[in-house]
């Protein structure tokens, strides 16, 4: 009876570590992993592409327009049971290049970079102003098929989008 009774009791202790185990939080680490000895060596002035991708390694992304930049990025995420995992930390390093190709600046971002998306929401944010219904109906009315310059220029030479 004694030995029947140890069994559940183990039994019981072992369903219990299996479902409290199952409720944890997942903790990730994805991206690039700053190594604090590397990122000092690199230095403005000194260095250029081909020493900070061999102190570095190849970055996550670089710039496509503007000034060349090159982004190191690393994120530590969190994910609770039945949800999407979440970004708890984020560190960029960003280098800047001069024309040349040489180190310019080493700046750091963090979290004020992470946008929160939510693509169930009932609204989008984007860019431009906002307008009614009405505004959308009618604001074309006289700007369709207008010369610039011409007499069916909308007042200001602006279209009925502001621009």
């Amino acid at each position: 009876m004694r030995n029947s009774r140890l069994m559940v009791q183990g039994a019981g202790m072992l369903a219990l570590c299996v479902v409290a185990a199952g409720c944890t939080s997942i903790k990730d680490h994805r991206g690039y992993i700053i190594d604090e000895v590397l990122v000092s060596s690199v230095q403005p002035g000194v260095d250029n592409k081909q020493s900070v991708e061999r102190a570095l390694g190849r970055p996550t992304f670089t710039s496509q327009y503007g000034k060349e930049a090159w982004y190191y990025v690393a994120m530590n995420t969190k994910q609770r049971p039945f949800n999407r995992p979440r970004t708890s930390d984020q560190s960029i390093l960003v280098v800047d290049f001069d024309p040349k190709g040489n180190v310019a600046s080493l700046s750091r971002e963090g979290m004020e970079k992470v946008a929160r998306l939510s693509p169930e929401s009932d609204k989008t944010e984007t860019l431009g102003r906002d307008r009614s219904f009405f505004q959308d109906l009618f604001g074309n009315i006289g700007a369709v098929g207008a010369i610039p310059g011409g007499q069916g220029q909308a007042p200001g030479g602006t279209g009925p989008n502001g621009s």
